[in-house]
């Protein structure tokens, strides 16, 4: 087993990976990204995620995660946010996902990040009961909004 993080070349496989996800989600139509805007935005002059790899036997790719930085005001301390984790179901219950989640939260702790956070699919109970097993606490208060399409940009003509 090894994580490391991705590198251009890479780029191929998060995009399977990002599918497989999608699938397991149950929207594989969601799926819109442009891969060379991908590109840019992972590994161009600013990214604005990172992507850890898992392998296992002979370097194949059997998971990931993508992840980037956000900030606390009331910590006054970045955080990382957990966007995507995904193990292939053929390789799930081998120690890959804590793999990956425990090398985000090395990188958050040394980083001096206050908080790594994540959201799950209520529906998907498995997900839930591994976040449990590793100490994660869902935050039931809080609910998430989203603006995308032309939601985000009437919102942000109201601005100019």
């Amino acid at each position: 087993m090894n994580v490391r993080p991705a590198v251009e070349t890479d780029l191929p496989t998060i995009i399977e990976l990002i599918g497989a996800l999608a699938e397991y989600e149950r929207e594989p139509q969601a799926v819109t990204l442009d891969p060379d805007e991908l590109r840019a935005h992972l590994f161009g002059p600013r990214p604005f995620a990172e992507v850890l790899i898992a392998e296992g036997d002979g370097g194949a790719s059997v998971g990931f995660a993508l992840f980037f930085h956000n900030f606390s005001t009331w910590k006054g301390k970045p955080g990382i946010w957990l966007e995507d984790l995904f193990v292939r179901p053929g390789n799930r219950g081998q120690g890959f996902g804590k793999a990956l989640l425990a090398a985000v939260a090395a990188i958050a702790v040394t980083r001096g990040c206050a908080r790594y956070e994540w959201s799950v699919l209520d529906w998907n109970a498995p997900s839930i009961a591994f976040y449990r097993r590793l100490g994660a606490q869902p935050l039931d208060e809080w609910t998430t909004y989203r603006v995308t399409g032309p939601a985000l940009t009437a919102l942000a003509a109201l601005g100019r």
